[in-house]
């Protein structure tokens, strides 16, 4: 990128990133906003590269209203699969004694918040692998992502959801 191309994006972050900050905040947050703030300008860069954008203000306010609204969703779906205090059916079963019970809920805890730490774009790949068992490539088709960057995310999901049950 040149030095003038680069300049005029750093303008346009800093003309836009308040306002765009702000309303994503509304939405999803202040700590997932950061990080649909900074896919809204790395989807603007990719738009970019395929041709103009005649009205990039608006461009980057839609873009950033729709990933929040992609993440709202993710985030429902994400609940409906995985909920912390739920004990799985096999442990309620299997007649485990209330320390076990204890441990398996402080686990569930622990990879849902893990999973709820992940950049947006790594959980929403997780969640699609392993909740709608979608492959990398249907993954890949379905985000506009290469199958490599599908694989990087899981391959860092993995690596967190361990971490924090280790």
């Amino acid at each position: 990128m040149s030095k003038t191309k680069g300049r005029l994006i750093g303008q346009l972050f800093e003309r836009n990133k308040r306002d765009l900050l702000g309303c994503l905040t509304r939405r999803v947050g202040h700590e997932d906003a950061v990080d649909l703030l900074q896919e809204t300008f790395v989807r603007l860069l990719r738009r970019r590269e395929i041709g103009p954008i005649l009205d990039e203000d608006a461009y980057l306010r839609t873009t950033a209203i729709n990933l929040a609204r992609d993440f709202s969703r993710q985030s429902k779906s994400m609940a409906k699969h995985v909920t912390p205090g739920d004990i799985p059916t096999e442990i309620a079963e299997a007649g485990l004694d209330p320390s076990q019970i204890c441990e398996a809920k402080e686990s569930v805890r622990l990879f849902y918040a893990a999973l709820k730490s992940l950049p947006p774009k790594c959980r929403e790949v997780f969640i699609l692998r392993r909740f709608h068992d979608l492959s990398p490539d249907e993954i890949a088709q379905r985000l506009g992502i290469s199958r490599n960057m599908v694989l990087k995310h899981l391959r860092l999901a993995l690596e967190r959801c361990h971490a924090a049950l280790d």
